[in-house]
């Protein structure tokens, strides 16, 4: 039972995270919640109930977008576009709230609106983040990112992903434990697209029993990622199919947490994953 400020997450099932992104840019569907150049908290809240009532045990809020070529955004500027949704969701809502932020100010500031999950697709490495996250008490996934979203994509190399991937979270877990962040309250995250080609990404999840094998509850973000894209040649809006066969499969192969922009049928296929998986228990 993962401890997600004082809401127990039972990771004995695979679990479904919605995402929602506070960004005008991500690549999936950034700028949808916003009208104009503001971002409508009551259409996100709204998006939010639809999430948790489709099957979402987890919200994951995004305010900066890290899509291949993204430029940064201020640490102001991202607290402003997350903040009031976290707060917002913190007492509409019964769900776990994550963060997906890698800023320490953010990190603090969500946790003492409610959050219940920190997110980190920089897995600390920003200065300050490690005290900031230990601060709060809460759970952190640890994600691996070769490189930055700015320049991720641009040939990325590696002679061993599998071994580079769980090597790097392996010192990632040991400098969380010297800060005092125990395992008890770290999750871990492949990367799926952080500085990945196709066939990494595809090594990734043939081998992600051994990520598993470290021993930490492994979140998968698979959701119209565009590696789908390069194999059958789908845009974005197009991916869902893909996406479902990805999220079984990786469930299939040890995953704890889902992380998907489409609840409902996500939640659907895994659901017809565990009634199977559960049949022969019986």
């Amino acid at each position: 039972m993962l401890n997600c400020a004082g809401r127990g997450l039972d990771l004995s099932r695979p679990i479904i995270m919605g995402v929602i992104n506070t960004t005008p840019d991500s690549f999936s569907d950034g700028g949808t919640l916003y009208r104009g150049s503001q971002l409508d908290v009551e259409l996100a809240l709204t998006r939010a109930s639809d999430m948790v009532m489709h099957g979402a045990a987890i919200l994951d809020i995004g305010g900066e977008s890290t899509r291949p070529g993204a430029a940064p955004v201020s640490q102001a500027e991202e607290m402003d576009r997350v903040l009031p949704l976290v707060e917002r969701i913190a007492t509409e809502l019964d769900v776990v709230i994550s963060v997906d932020t890698s800023a320490p100010a953010l990190m603090r500031s969500a946790a003492g609106a409610g959050a219940g999950l920190l997110n980190d697709v920089r897995a600390l490495t920003r200065e300050g983040a490690l005290e900031a996250a230990a601060a709060t008490g809460l759970p952190v996934c640890l994600m691996h990112m070769r490189g930055d979203p700015g320049t991720m994509q641009s040939a990325p190399s590696y002679t061993n992903v599998v071994a580079e991937v769980c090597n790097f979270l392996q010192q990632r877990i040991a400098a969380c434990e010297a800060q005092g962040i125990g395992r008890e309250r770290l999750l871990l995250d492949p990367g799926f697209g952080f500085g990945k080609s196709v066939e990494h990404n595809l090594q990734l999840l043939q081998r992600l029993p051994t990520l598993v094998a470290l021993g930490l509850p492994v979140l998968v973000g698979l959701s119209r990622k565009s590696m789908i894209g390069k194999i059958i040649g789908r845009d974005v809006a197009q991916r869902l199919p893909a996406s479902l066969g990805l999220a079984v499969l990786a469930v299939e192969r040890g995953a704890a947490i889902i992380r998907t922009h489409d609840v409902a049928a996500t939640a659907d296929a895994v659901a017809m994953w565990v009634a199977l998986n559960e049949s022969g228990d019986k």
